[in-house]
C-alpha cells in the first residue's frame, strides 16, 4: 500500500502522463476540462516566468545532484526527469517517511517555441534554474512603418 506523499506522487506522474498522452489529440491538458477537479500541482514544484528573450524556469529539487536530472526540449516543451532516493541506513528502522521518493517526470508546455541549443541550467542550493531563450520566430520583431 502506498504511504500518503508516495499516492500523491503516483498521482502527479499519472497526470503528466495522462496530458503528454491527450495533449497531441485535444491540443491542451486534458486537466484543462476539468477545472476544479484536477489539481495543477506535481513534483517537482515549478515557476516558470517570461522576459523578452526567455522563459524562466525554477525547480525545486533539495538534495540532487545536476548529474541526476535530465532536462529535454523540444520545440514549447521542457521535461525534467530525475530519481530521488530516501534510502533508510542498512540496520536502521524507519520510524516515518515524508519525503518523495522515486522516479519523477515533469512536462511544461511553453506558448511559443524555445532555441534548445541556448538552452542554459544551473543548480544551486536545491533549486533548479532553467534559462529558456526563445526561437528566434517567436521573438517580437519592431516593424518600420513607411510613410509613401
Amino acid at each position: 500500500m502506498l504511504g500518503r506523499n508516495e499516492g500523491i506522487f503516483a498521482l502527479g506522474r499519472l497526470r503528466n502522463e495522462l496530458d503528454r498522452l491527450f495533449t497531441g489529440v485535444f491540443d491542451a491538458p486534458w486537466s484543462a476540462a476539468l477545472p476544479g477537479l484536477v489539481s495543477e500541482a506535481g513534483y517537482p514544484a515549478i515557476n516558470v516566468w517570461e522576459d523578452e528573450a526567455s522563459f524562466h524556469a525554477e525547480v525545486e529539487v533539495p538534495g540532487m545532484k545536476l548529474e541526476d536530472l535530465e532536462i529535454l526540449v523540444v520545440g514549447n516543451q521542457l521535461t525534467i526527469k530525475g530519481e530521488r532516493s530516501t534510502d533508510v541506513p542498512e540496520g536502521a528502522t524507519a520510524h516515518r517517511s515524508e519525503r518523495v521518493k522515486g522516479a519523477f517526470s515533469r512536462v511544461v508546455r511553453l506558448p511559443t517555441d524555445i532555441d534548445a541549443d541556448k538552452v542554459e541550467a544551473n543548480l544551486t542550493d536545491g533549486v533548479l534554474l532553467v534559462k529558456l531563450p526563445k526561437a528566434e520566430a517567436a521573438k517580437p520583431r519592431k516593424i518600420k512603418v513607411l510613410a509613401k
